[in-house]
């Protein structure tokens, strides 16, 4: 995984739920639909949205029920990253299981305009605005944490840790 990711910004705002990301009625269909509903909140953002958009939010992103499809769906449909104020508990935790990143960065909400561009360091949580020329710091993953993001996502951690213990 690149440690640097560039993109454009999404800008979302506080209380984003889980609910958004990955509709109850959605769960189970192929993804040409499930696709069309993501963040249905900005009914343009899935048809929109392009490999390596960054989204912006404010506080509580990902709160509400522990649906691992929303991270995924973010991740599936090519989002670089996202950056928040803070986040449901849940919903980060499933974000590194799947090596999908996703830092803290308090005061990112203020600091980013819709389409600013955004430059973010995942080792350091560096955050620049490549548009308004602002530099801000987030919350660096523990060691462990990039660690299970580098390897592409904590089953893979497991099953290198399962291998090196029977082959071991």
């Amino acid at each position: 995984m690149d440690m640097l990711i560039k993109g454009r910004v999404w800008k979302f705002g506080h209380n984003v739920d889980t609910d958004v990301m990955a509709p109850w009625n959605s769960l189970t269909e192929p993804w040409e639909e499930r696709r069309k509903v993501i963040l249905h909140i900005r009914p343009e953002f899935a048809q929109e949205a392009k490999p390596g958009d960054i989204i912006v939010a404010g506080r509580n992103w990902g709160c509400g029920s522990s649906r691992e499809n929303a991270p995924e769906n973010l991740k599936n449909l090519g989002i670089g990253a996202v950056v928040a104020e803070t986040y449901g508990r849940i919903y980060f935790r499933n974000s590194v299981a799947i090596a999908f990143p996703n830092i803290v960065c308090p005061g990112v909400h203020e600091a980013f305009e819709e389409g600013d561009e955004m430059e973010l360091d995942l080792k350091t949580a560096r955050v620049r605005n490549l548009t308004r020329d602002i530099e801000i710091s987030g919350q660096p993953y523990t060691s462990e944490m990039l660690n299970i993001l580098e390897k592409g996502g904590l089953l893979n951690v497991l099953k290198e840790r399962l291998s090196n213990e029977v082959g071991g």
